[in-house]
């Protein structure tokens, strides 16, 4: 069985400049998964996709196998599937093709290879019920009662607040989960086929939600968590 992993690692962040070269206890941001995946069971190829010189060459250093992008594929608003399939499509034309992919975005360090390893365990068991995808998430704690703020500030209600149910009744109904971005896996032909890393039919492996790095004090955290772990 062959099973990809794509490190998506552009240059540029908006927020935190080099961030996926950025240290952590000496060692930068995109190479504690590249570490992750190269230590997996289950993966047989990873893979960095950037448009940056430096990060390849880094990401080579530790391990990885390189593909670089166009700079079309790099900008601010460029989504993670098109960058996915670019990959797909380069590895098509050299004759290789896996039976699984999987998405590790380097900005989750503390998501190891057993995260990853557990992560297949439950999706491929849960693929016997018809799952044809799965990605990584945390459960949220919610009330009855839950709403969202859009970004203009209005509000959208996530219940029928007219019919206004109890508590006890939806709770049995439905509970509130967020991808935790760490983990994402699909099936080679589902992603050519939906052209995006969710499939039609995924399932959610839960677990305790893993930091992913956004700003200077996730780095803080992230940094203090692997101290302790040492």
């Amino acid at each position: 069985m062959e099973i990809l992993s794509i490190i998506p690692a552009r240059g540029g962040s908006k927020g935190i400049k080099r961030k996926n070269l950025k240290p952590i206890l000496d060692k930068p941001l995109v190479a504690y998964t590249i570490e992750a995946s190269l230590k997996s069971k289950y993966i047989t190829k990873t893979i960095v996709s950037s448009e940056d010189d430096e990060i390849l060459e880094v990401s080579k250093n530790y391990g990885a196998e390189i593909i670089k992008r166009p700079q079309e594929l790099a900008q601010d608003e460029t989504k993670t599937a098109p960058v996915m399939l670019h990959v797909l499509d380069e590895l098509e034309k050299k004759g290789y093709k896996a039976d699984y992919v999987v998405l590790l975005q380097p900005t989750c360090p503390l998501r190891d290879e057993n995260y990853i390893d557990n992560a297949f365990n439950y999706y491929f068991e849960q693929m016997k019920n018809g799952y044809d995808s799965c990605f990584s998430a945390y459960s949220i704690n919610y009330t009855h009662a839950k709403w969202r703020i859009l970004h203009d500030n209005k509000l959208e209600a996530l219940y029928d607040f007219r019919i206004r149910p109890r508590r006890q009744e939806t709770e049995q109904h439905y509970k509130m989960i967020a991808e935790n971005g760490a983990f994402y896996a699909l099936k080679w032909d589902t992603l050519k086929e939906v052209k995006d890393f969710i499939g039609y039919n995924p399932t959610a492996y839960i677990t305790p939600r893993v930091i992913d790095i956004d700003t200077i004090e996730d780095f803080q955290k992230v940094e203090e968590c692997l101290k302790k772990s040492v």
